[in-house]
């Protein structure tokens, strides 16, 4: 069984840092996509930032500059570092990953329980 689990969520103060991970375990073929998305309270979720199996990137404005999405491939581990945090940033930070999973023949969406980050001002 496949699943994803996030770490690093906490309360920080405006200004601040925190580096959340997300960690893919189980029975797993192969990864290709990562990413990270976000939910505040009254909103929809959004897309954070990606990163694909070939290394590539790319971030929603609001937070490029400030954030930086990694994976370590070996460890099937995906980072999500982020600085000079605002309290806009408040959110629950969900890991989404499309994998394959051993003796299976199609690519799904797995997704974390969630993380909360909250920044205080």
């Amino acid at each position: 069984q496949v699943q994803l689990v996030e770490s690093g969520g906490g309360l920080v103060q405006a200004g601040g840092s925190l580096r959340l991970s997300c960690v893919a375990s189980g029975n797993i073929f192969g990864i290709d996509s990562m990413d990270w998305y976000r939910q505040a309270p009254g909103k929809q979720r959004e897309r954070v930032a990606r990163t694909t199996s070939g290394g590539s990137t790319n971030y929603v404005d609001s937070v490029k500059g400030r954030f930086t999405i990694s994976r370590d491939n070996a460890k099937n581990t995906l980072y999500l570092q982020m600085n000079s945090l605002k309290p806009e940033d408040t959110a629950v930070y969900y890991c989404h990953a499309v994998l394959r999973a051993l003796l299976t023949t199609t690519w799904r969406d797995y997704w974390g329980q969630g993380t909360q980050v909250t920044v205080s001002t």
